[in-house]
């Protein structure tokens, strides 16, 4: 399959499951929602370091949160509920709750409950109050700015994790260009997140390593530097290669987002310097998610008058 000039590659991309929630974080102004944002999902980028992956799924329009002032949605995905139950709490305390003008409120009402407010109200060392309005109770601890109003928990979905694909290009500047066009229009999907430092990777891994302890370790075939090294994925006119890696709320919501950010890639086509797009998977055995490119391309590269080929 050729779209405008970039092979797509007949593989997939191999996901695992993953457990998530959302948090509505809200503030004065849109510049301190942002703030606590980015600071609740700093060092998030991979659970094989960070315990957790996390990223600003879209910022929010007073209108739409809960009282009525500006904020964000953020995500944040666990390898299962133990482990989301403690990272949530810890990052809200240390990154909202210390914010200025921050209020927190539950973004799934469904699923399995994640404590908020009800485990770190007990910050406000007795000074806390509750109201319970409806089927939902809210927290207010004071603070030495004012209060923090937040949910009590949230719940929590069985999402996806580790969708992913591979933009092969000429040259470093040609691969982040394309890698950047796939960001802003994968960021307008709802229910995912692009966890990684602007949503790109450039440090791709491969499953173990051959120094004892470590899980993953550098993806050695998609390395320019060591083509005719190893054995190597990447024709001779590629010199850089750059990874999106993808976390979502559900299987439709990844293949969408990857669906739209290699439609962006392809925009730019081989005249941006772009030469194939590629995934990242093990045969299978990490996860059971595939994503199979051509699938999910099928009805832009007829669009695009793709055809078959190498």
């Amino acid at each position: 399959m050729i779209i405008n000039g970039v092979e797509i590659r007949d593989t997939f991309a191999e996901a695992f499951p993953m457990v998530g929630t959302r948090l509505i974080v809200t503030a004065d102004t849109p510049e301190w929602a942002l703030t606590a944002g980015r600071t609740t999902t700093g060092f998030a980028t991979s659970v094989i370091g960070c315990g957790c992956e996390a990223g600003i799924e879209r910022t929010l329009a007073p209108e739409e949160t809960p009282d009525g002032r500006p904020g964000v949605s953020l995500l944040i995905f666990a390898m299962d509920f133990k482990s989301l139950k403690s990272v949530v709490p810890l990052r809200l305390g240390q990154c909202v709750l210390t914010c200025p003008t921050t209020a927190c409120y539950a973004g799934v009402e469904g699923g399995k409950r994640v404590p908020l407010a009800k485990t770190i109200r007990y910050f406000a060392d007795g000074h806390q109050i509750s109201k319970k309005i409806g089927d939902k109770r809210f927290w207010r601890l004071p603070v030495m700015e004012g209060e923090f109003v937040c949910d009590e928990d949230t719940g929590s979905v069985e999402g996806v994790g580790g969708g992913n694909f591979l933009i092969l290009a000429h040259t470093r500047g040609a691969a982040l260009k394309a890698a950047e066009a796939a960001v802003a229009a994968m960021t307008k999907v709802e229910g995912v997140i692009l966890p990684f430092p602007g949503g790109i990777v450039r440090s791709g891994s491969k499953v173990g390593s051959k120094y004892k302890g470590l899980f993953a370790s550098t993806n050695d075939a998609y390395c320019p530097t060591l083509r005719g090294t190893v054995p190597s994925q990447l024709p001779a006119e590629v010199g850089s290669v750059m990874e999106i890696v993808i976390d979502g709320f559900s299987f439709e919501a990844v293949a969408e987002a990857t669906r739209v950010g290699i439609a962006a890639v392809c925009a730019l086509g081989v005249e941006g310097g772009v030469v194939a797009i590629d995934a990242g998977n093990y045969g299978g055995n990490l996860g059971p998610f595939h994503f199979k490119l051509r699938e999910i391309m099928a009805g832009d590269g007829a669009a695009n008058g793709a055809g078959a080929g190498t």
